[in-house]
């Protein structure tokens, strides 16, 4: 009769034990999933960064070249200009001041060019430690799915 209501005692007991640690093992697959979902919803928003970026880049191309034709038929305009100096001696200073800011102008938009190609290079660089940070959640995750290696070890 003892042996009986021990029996039913560890019956109860271990049926106690099964369910707590279904209940844990099922929201920690709910979590998980979660977890995998945030993940994939990053890498959309990683890969649509990326996207207008690509975009980007294509309208600094555009941009340049306009810039680079825009210069061209400035210098063409320059050597019109030259041929008529003859003309035109009594605006030659005046002209002169203007060229001179105008040179600083392009300068400056050189400059900016410049700072412009620098943030997309810490742009490029933070993107690089953003998947190098994903790769270390995908370690975690990864660890995790098998959790009966964390709670029980002994059974590796």
């Amino acid at each position: 009769m003892l042996n009986k209501i021990i029996k039913t005692v560890l019956l109860l007991v271990g049926g106690i034990g099964t369910y707590g640690m279904g209940s844990f093992m099922y929201n920690m697959g709910n979590d998980m999933t979660n977890m995998t979902t945030a993940v994939e919803q990053m890498t959309r928003d990683v890969h649509s960064m990326a996207k207008d970026m690509h975009g980007m880049a294509g309208n600094m191309v555009q941009m340049a070249n306009s810039m680079v034709e825009g210069q061209k038929k400035m210098g063409d305009d320059f050597s019109n200009v030259a041929r008529d100096m003859n003309v035109m001696t009594h605006s030659m200073v005046s002209m002169g001041s203007d060229m001179n800011k105008m040179g600083g102008g392009i300068s400056q938009m050189n400059d900016n060019i410049e700072n412009m190609n620098g943030s997309m290079g810490r742009m490029s660089n933070d993107m690089s430690v953003m998947n190098g940070s994903m790769s270390g959640m995908r370690y975690d995750i990864n660890k995790f799915t098998k959790p009966e290696n964390i709670m029980m070890p002994w059974l590796r």
